[in-house]
């Protein structure tokens, strides 16, 4: 059930189903952001490059600010510095820039 709403946007405008709100578990909203993140940093696909830590995080912050995304969600994601142990791990190092989490957070 989680990860089928891993599309569903906190606005309601996400899909298969069109949840909102509070009908979105928070396991689908931790998955969401995830899916995104890592969407937008994959080092790996055949169709586009990774995007650098800083462009993906405004992207995010842009969504969070949209109610696409959990804020609570996307404030932790930056606090806990959860970006830059996922980024260390599995992006190149050339797309890990500075980040200043104090400007993300919302």
């Amino acid at each position: 059930f989680y990860a089928g709403c891993h599309h569903e946007k906190i606005n309601g405008e996400g899909y298969p189903n069109g949840y909102k709100g509070d009908q979105l578990p928070l396991q689908a909203r931790i998955i969401a952001l995830a899916d995104v993140f890592e969407g937008l940093t994959a080092p790996d696909r055949p169709y586009k490059k990774g995007y650098k830590l800083s462009k993906a995080m405004n992207i995010l912050k842009g969504m969070t600010l949209g109610n696409e995304i959990d804020k609570n969600i996307f404030n932790l994601f930056i606090q806990q510095k959860v970006y830059l142990k996922y980024a260390k791990k599995y992006i190149n190092s050339s797309q890990i820039d500075e980040i200043k989490e104090k400007e993300y957070l919302i």
